[in-house]
C-alpha cells in the first residue's frame, strides 16, 4: 500500500514535471505565434500593405540623360537609380549570396537554422563571430522600410514585423526580383545608393561591366561603408574583399585558382569620383535645368494628385546635349582660358587697381561690398541680426578658406574681403553650341567653375554683344536686295538723335574713305558702314527683324544697336544667328526632348517653336558675308593657327573698354557661340590686341571645333553651306563688279 502511495505521488510529480517542461517549452512557442498573429493584424503598427510592397517608396534620384545615352548627372536627396536583374553580373549575384545568404534560393525569407544558430552560438554561447540570421529578403524589409530609433523590447516586435514583410515579399515576388530590389535599396556609402550608383562611384562603370574582384569590394563594403571604404581604409577594405572573394570559393561560385590571381589584386580606385551636384559634367547646364524641372514639378502632378519631386522620384529627362561634344567643349575652355588668365595677371602685375580700370577707390569698394552682400555669409549674418558695419569687420578678418586656382582648390588664409577680390580677378565665358535644323542645344559651359563661380554666362548672363550684331543689320540690307558684292562708302557718318548727333568712328584706318564691298565691310568691321546701312533701312526694321529670330531682350531703339550696344545673351545671340544656318528658319534652342516617370512612362515631349523670320536666299547671302569674317577678316586665324579650312561663317565681337570679347562660328550642321569676360564690366583688359574677341573668345571656338572635327564618333560635316536653288543675286565680286561696269556703259550710251 505505501508502495502504491508513493509510486502514485512519484507518477503525480513526473507528470507535473512533464507538464511543466512541456509548458516552458510551449509557452514561448504560443505566446510567438500569439505576438506574430497579433503583428500581423496591426495591433502594434501599422505593416505595408501588398501596394506598399509593389510601390516601395525608397527616394529615387532623377538622372539627366545625353542625346547618345550618357548619363550627365543626377538630382537627388539619395544618390539612387533602379537596375533590373537582367543587367546585374553574375559575379555580383554570386558574392552578395554566398556573404550574406548562401540558402537564399532555399529558404522562405525566413532562414531557421540561421537562426537557430544566432540563438545556439550567439546568445547562448557568447560568440559574436558566429554570424547573423538576416536573410537578403529581411535585409531588404529593413531597407524598404527603416527602423526608428527603439527600445530592446520594441526591437523585438520589430523584427517580428520584419519577418512578416519578408513573407510577404517571398509570395509577392522571384527570388531574382528580390536580389534586384536589395541591390537598389542598399548604401554603399560616399553618397552612392544602390549598384548602379555604387559602380558609377566607385569604378565610373555600369553594373554588368564590373568585374569579380570589383563586385566583390562592392558586395565587402556593405557590411560597413565607412569602415570598409577602399578610400578611407584601404587595408580593411582589401581584407574584406579577399573575405568575400574566400565564400565564393567556398559556395562553389569561383575556383581556387581564380581566387588566388584575384587576392592578390590591388584594389584599384583610380577612376573613384564621389558625385556631387557641383562637380562632373555640364554642371552649370544641370543647374540651369534643376531650375527649370523645379517649375515644371511644379505645375504637374502624379496620378494621385500630389506634384512630382526632382529629388525622390525618380524622373528620367533626356536632354538635347552630346556628352562628346560636351566634354570637348569643356576641354577647350580649360586649355584656352588657363592660358588667357594667365597673360591675364601678367597684364595687370603692378597695378593697384588690378583688375580694375580707370575707376576710384570708392567704386571698387562698392563692387566688391556688393558682391559681399550676395553671399551666403552675409545673409547668414543678416538673419542673425548683425549689422552693417560689424559684418563688413568680420569680412575683414583673415581666415583659412579654398580658393580657385587654375592649377586646382587651394587652401590659404585670406579675408573673405580679400577673396572676393581675388575671384573677380578671374575671366569668365559662356559657350553654348546648336544643331541649326533641329534647335538641339549640343554643349552648355556657362563658366569656368560652377563650385566658385555659379553665375550662369549663358542663359542667365547678358553682355553688350558689340559687332556680332552687325549680321543682323546686314540681313536688312540683304533683304532689300543688296548683294554681298554691293560697295558703300566708308566715311564720315553723322545720325540725327533726340540727343544729338551720332557720329561713329572705325577702329582702323582700312579702306578709309574709299567704296567697299559690303563683304570686306563685315571682314574688317567697319563701323561706319554699319552706321550707313542703319541710317538706309532704319533702326526698327532691324528691331523687327531679330524679334522674329527669338532675341526677346530690350532693345533701345536707337542707332547704336548697329554697332551692338544692346545687352543679350549667349543663349539669344546663337539662337538668333542660327537662323542663317538654317536657311532662314528660327528654331528656338531646346535642350530638354522627354520626360519619363520611373517606369518609363513619357510625362510630357517637348517640340521647339519655328518661325520662318526671313527667306532662305537672305539667309544665305549673310552666310556669304560672315565666310568674308573668316576668309580674310577678323577670324582669320581660324586657318592658320587653327587649321580649319573647311567652309566657315563667322563673326567677331568687342565692345567697348575690351570688356566683352565673343565670336560666332557657324557651320552647316553646328553653329557655336562663345563670349568672354570678367564678372565686372569694371574688369578687362587694357589693350584691343589682348582683349578682342578674336583673342578672347575665337580660340575657345577653334580648340572645341577641331575636337568635334577630330571626334570620329560624332561626324560632324566640313562641308558647305547649301545654295538656294534659284539665287537671284550675283555674289561673285569679280562677276558683279564687271556687270556693273557694264551697266554703266550701257548707260552712258543710251545718254
Amino acid at each position: 500500500m505505501v508502495k502504491k502511495q508513493v509510486a502514485k505521488k512519484k507518477s503525480l510529480f513526473t507528470n507535473k514535471y512533464v507538464k511543466w517542461v512541456w509548458m516552458a517549452i510551449a509557452g514561448p512557442v504560443v505566446l510567438l505565434f500569439v505576438i506574430v498573429l497579433l503583428t500581423s493584424i496591426g495591433l502594434f503598427g501599422r505593416l505595408p500593405t501588398i501596394e506598399d510592397l509593389a510601390n516601395p517608396r525608397s527616394n529615387l534620384a532623377s538622372e539627366i540623360i545625353s542625346a547618345d545615352q550618357q548619363p550627365l548627372g543626377k538630382f537627388y536627396i539619395e544618390n539612387r537609380s533602379n537596375v533590373r536583374f537582367e543587367e546585374l553580373p553574375k559575379s555580383i549575384v554570386d558574392a552578395l549570396i554566398s556573404t550574406e545568404d548562401y540558402r537564399f534560393y532555399d529558404h522562405s525569407g525566413i532562414d531557421f537554422q540561421a537562426l537557430g544558430r544566432v540563438l545556439v552560438k550567439t546568445i547562448f554561447g557568447g560568440n559574436s563571430n558566429s554570424g547573423g540570421g538576416s536573410t537578403i529578403t529581411q535585409q531588404l524589409a529593413k531597407n524598404m522600410f527603416p527602423r526608428e530609433d527603439l527600445n530592446k523590447f520594441q526591437v523585438l516586435f520589430r523584427k517580428i514585423k520584419e519577418w512578416i514583410i519578408a513573407s510577404k515579399l517571398e509570395r509577392n515576388y522571384t527570388k531574382n526580383e528580390i536580389i534586384a530590389m536589395y541591390l537598389n535599396t542598399v548604401d554603399f556609402g560616399n553618397q552612392s545608393f544602390g549598384i548602379k550608383s555604387a559602380a558609377k562611384v566607385f569604378y565610373n562603370t555600369t553594373p554588368d561591366s564590373l568585374k569579380i574582384d570589383e563586385a566583390a569590394l562592392l558586395v565587402g563594403v556593405l557590411r560597413g561603408p565607412s569602415y570598409y571604404s577602399p578610400v578611407r581604409n584601404y587595408d580593411r577594405a582589401l581584407k574584406r574583399r579577399n573575405l568575400v572573394l574566400s565564400r565564393m570559393v567556398k559556395h562553389n561560385k569561383l575556383s581556387s585558382a581564380e581566387f588566388d590571381k584575384l587576392k592578390e589584386l590591388p584594389i584599384n580606385m583610380s577612376k573613384f569620383k564621389a558625385e556631387s551636384h557641383n562637380s562632373g559634367e555640364a554642371t552649370y547646364f544641370r543647374e540651369f535645368l534643376r531650375e527649370q524641372m523645379s517649375d515644371w514639378c511644379q505645375k504637374n502632378k502624379k496620378p494621385d494628385g500630389t506634384n512630382y519631386n526632382l529629388y525622390k522620384d525618380g524622373l528620367k529627362i533626356y536632354t538635347t546635349i552630346n556628352s562628346r561634344m560636351q566634354k570637348h567643349a569643356e576641354a577647350a575652355v580649360e586649355e584656352h582660358m588657363r592660358q588667357l588668365q594667365k597673360e591675364f595677371f601678367a597684364h595687370w602685375k603692378g597695378y593697384k587697381s588690378a583688375p580694375f580700370s580707370n575707376i576710384p577707390q570708392s567704386k571698387i569698394k562698392l563692387i566688391i561690398k556688393q558682391a559681399m552682400n550676395r553671399s551666403d555669409r552675409y545673409r547668414r549674418m543678416k538673419d542673425a541680426g548683425v549689422g552693417e558695419e560689424e559684418i563688413e569687420r568680420v569680412f575683414k578678418i583673415p581666415v583659412k578658406m579654398k580658393i580657385f586656382t587654375w592649377k586646382g582648390d587651394s587652401t590659404v588664409t585670406m579675408s573673405p574681403w580679400d577673396s572676393i577680390r581675388y575671384h573677380k580677378f578671374f575671366l569668365q565665358t559662356g559657350l553654348m553650341s546648336v544643331e541649326p535644323q533641329s534647335g538641339y542645344i549640343r554643349a552648355w559651359v556657362g563658366g569656368i567653375n560652377q563650385k566658385y563661380f555659379q553665375y550662369d554666362h549663358v542663359y542667365s548672363g547678358k553682355r553688350q554683344v558689340g559687332s556680332t550684331f552687325k549680321p543682323f543689320v546686314y540681313a536688312v540690307a540683304m533683304q532689300e536686295g543688296l548683294s554681298p558684292c554691293t560697295q558703300v562708302p566708308n566715311t564720315p557718318i553723322c545720325i540725327q538723335t533726340p540727343s544729338g548727333p551720332w557720329c561713329p568712328d572705325n577702329s582702323s584706318k582700312e579702306f578709309e574713305g574709299a567704296l567697299v564691298p559690303l563683304k570686306s565691310a563685315l571682314a574688317y568691321s567697319i563701323n561706319r558702314v554699319s552706321a550707313y546701312l542703319i541710317k538706309q533701312y532704319g533702326v526698327q526694321p532691324v528691331i523687327k527683324m531679330v524679334r522674329r529670330m527669338g532675341i526677346t531682350s530690350p532693345i533701345d531703339p536707337v542707332p547704336s544697336i548697329c554697332l551692338g550696344t544692346t545687352d543679350l545673351s549667349v543663349y539669344e545671340m546663337v539662337g538668333a544667328i542660327s537662323t542663317f544656318a538654317n536657311k532662314g528658319v528660327f528654331i528656338e534652342p531646346t535642350w530638354i526632348t522627354r520626360i519619363e516617370d520611373k517606369n518609363g512612362n513619357i510625362l510630357e515631349e517637348f517640340i521647339p517653336k519655328r518661325d520662318e523670320a526671313l527667306s532662305e536666299q537672305t539667309a544665305y547671302l549673310v552666310i556669304e558675308l560672315m565666310k568674308g569674317v573668316v576668309e580674310g577678316g577678323t577670324a582669320t586665324r581660324l586657318r592658320g593657327r587653327y587649321g580649319l579650312n573647311n567652309p566657315i561663317a563667322g563673326k567677331t565681337g568687342t565692345t567697348q573698354n575690351n570688356s566683352d570679347g565673343w565670336f560666332m562660328g557657324l557651320t552647316p550642321e553646328l553653329v557655336t557661340g562663345v563670349w568672354v569676360g570678367c564678372e565686372d564690366r569694371a574688369a578687362h583688359f587694357r589693350s584691343t590686341a589682348l582683349g578682342q574677341g578674336a583673342n578672347t573668345a575665337l580660340p575657345i571656338w577653334g580648340l572645341y571645333m577641331k575636337k568635334v572635327y577630330n571626334d570620329r564618333k560624332i561626324r560632324i560635316s566640313k562641308g558647305d553651306f547649301e545654295r538656294p536653288a534659284n539665287l537671284g543675286v550675283i555674289i561673285n565680286c569679280e562677276e558683279y563688279k564687271q556687270q556693273s561696269i557694264q551697266e554703266v556703259q550701257g548707260e552712258n550710251f543710251d545718254n
